[in-house]
């Protein structure tokens, strides 16, 4: 098994599907609710992935997990609300655009130059528990950025929370979710890390 780690406009628009699959599995809990059908997910997403902005951990040169990083006032999306309510319909695909725009976009609140916000790390669970997901990080955290933050990490995820601090980040914030309890956790959390000068 080899691991590569590859930026998403490198690969190019012939993986631009096969980067939505992996990011559509890994949060496909999220967004049961428009459809619980993954290549209907991949079809709605596929168009509004930046790819500069991505990451793709590549085994044997297939997608096998992802991460976005952004900078200051970067965005990892562009959505467009018509294309989303071509594949989901009406009123979900109006639903679930809302949603992107109001949950996935706008910058971390102390977003500033040299500081990274790595999100929507995910990898594909046939590739989970074999060193992927380290991988991908080891190769985010040589970015010549001072710090990292990650966002919004589901208290219960505990494999997620334990390879980041594996890497050395700490809590900085802890958010109550209200109604999380339906979706099988109480809070976010937020964790960051200072880059080691070398």
């Amino acid at each position: 098994m080899t691991i590569t780690v590859e930026r998403g406009d490198t690969l190019g628009e012939a993986y631009r599907r096969r980067i939505t699959e992996v990011l559509v599995q890994g949060f496909a809990e999220d967004f049961e609710f428009f459809s619980k059908d993954p290549r209907v997910l991949a079809d709605a997403f596929a168009h509004m992935i930046l790819l500069d902005r991505f990451f793709v951990a590549l085994v044997d040169g297939e997608p096998a997990a992802i991460a976005s990083v952004t900078e200051g006032q970067q965005e990892c999306f562009d959505p467009d609300r018509r294309e989303i309510q071509r594949t989901l319909g009406g009123l979900r695909g109006l639903v679930c655009s809302f949603i992107v725009r109001s949950q996935f976009l706008g910058a971390y609140e102390g977003s500033r130059p040299g500081l990274a916000e790595i999100g929507f790390v995910t990898t594909a669970p046939q590739h989970q528990g074999k060193g992927v997901a380290t991988a991908l990080m080891s190769h985010l955290l040589q970015l010549p950025y001072d710090e990292f933050v990650l966002r919004d990490i589901k208290d219960t995820n505990a494999p997620a929370l334990g390879l980041y601090r594996k890497f050395g980040f700490t809590e900085s914030s802890s958010r109550r979710v209200r109604f999380a309890g339906r979706a099988g956790f109480s809070a976010y959390v937020s964790m960051s890390l200072k880059a080691v000068a070398s």
